[in-house]
């Protein structure tokens, strides 16, 4: 199949992008590089020995979207990545998430209505669920007020998704990740983030490394066992694997209804200094981090009840903290 791949030179979408072509799909990358760069095409080809079509453009802009629609209209399915996506960023500059996130998505789901494409896999979020009522959360679980506007790009967007498949023949599946991390096996791939990460992740590695001075945990009273927040964090090859899986259901005909919700994660939930105490183990290297406040817009503890994803998507996460935490070290050193 023919699939086109939004933000693919990204995080998410550069493994992704990897996985498709190892099983056969022609990949086509739209990407306008705002947090990554055109150099991960060298990677995703080196590791699975195809060079994906690039374009580089905003999807916000309406014109060049419908135009690179009109000149592939042989696409059968896309997987949108393509959004910013830190939390404290977003309540800074709430428009800019606004502007980006959702004009973004409007402007594919117009091109996929124009040119017949019926097949949209989402880049949803944990985030939609805000601080849950219960845990493990479940996707029947009450979506709640966000707690960012990035967030709140998220359910918008889900629900945009909703609407226009009651309207069209497109037909939409949302993967709600919770915590990606870690890289690809052969560290040629990874999460690169452009000026200061803000996620946990690439902060531990650039910190150990000796890029950052130290790193901060944001906030140690949490109503959790040691206080820090508490994520669900997945394996990005294992994230990587569902879409692939989520876009053959699609195309197969295996939905069972035109709109599906699916939680991604591992099913366990650990705490920031587990992460830190992780990585420690499996890399050897000691970490300098202090303990600040919290942060705006974070919740206190989610993970995923994977329960639905593992039996209908028969997909399910493999990798372990300790193999996480060790990929993203392995990927930090192959930088230097």
């Amino acid at each position: 199949m023919k699939i086109l791949v939004t933000g693919g030179t990204g995080y998410i979408g550069s493994h992704t992008a990897v996985e498709l072509q190892n099983s056969g799909h022609e990949v086509v990358i739209v990407d306008n590089l705002s947090n990554s760069d055109n150099n991960v095409l060298n990677g995703i080809e080196k590791i699975s020995g195809i060079r994906p079509e690039f374009e580089e453009f905003d999807l916000s802009d309406q014109a060049k979207t419908a135009d690179f629609f009109k000149r592939h209209n042989d696409i059968e399915g896309i997987i949108h990545f393509a959004a910013h996506k830190a939390v404290g960023e977003s309540v800074e500059k709430p428009l800019m998430y606004y502007r980006n996130n959702i004009f973004s998505l409007v402007n594919i789901l117009q091109g996929m209505k124009d040119n017949e494409i019926e097949n949209l896999v989402f880049s949803s979020s944990c985030t939609v669920y805000g601080q849950p009522e219960q845990l493990p959360v479940t996707e029947n679980a009450p979506v709640q007020k966000a707690e960012s506007p990035y967030g709140n790009t998220k359910q918008i967007s889900e629900e945009i998704i909703s609407d226009t498949v009651k309207s069209t023949k497109i037909k939409g599946i949302a993967l709600r990740y919770f915590n990606p991390i870690g890289a690809h096996e052969s560290a040629i791939i990874g999460e690169l983030p452009i000026g200061v990460p803000n996620n946990l992740m690439p902060f531990i590695t650039q910190t150990a490394i000796g890029k950052r001075e130290f790193l901060r945990v944001f906030g140690d009273d949490y109503n959790t066992p040691d206080g820090t927040a508490i994520r669900d964090y997945i394996h990005v090859v294992d994230l990587a694997k569902a879409h692939v899986v989520a876009v053959e259901r699609m195309v197969n005909d295996k939905m069972k209804k035109d709109f599906e919700v699916f939680n991604l994660g591992t099913g366990k939930g650990y705490s920031v200094l587990e992460v830190i105490k992780s990585f420690e183990r499996s890399t050897g290297q000691k970490l300098n981090y202090q303990i600040v406040g919290r942060r705006p817009g974070d919740v206190e503890k989610v993970w995923a009840d994977t329960q639905f994803a593992n039996e209908e998507l028969g997909w399910k996460a493999e990798k372990g903290i300790d193999e996480m935490t060790l990929s993203a070290w392995e990927w930090e050193k192959a930088l230097e």
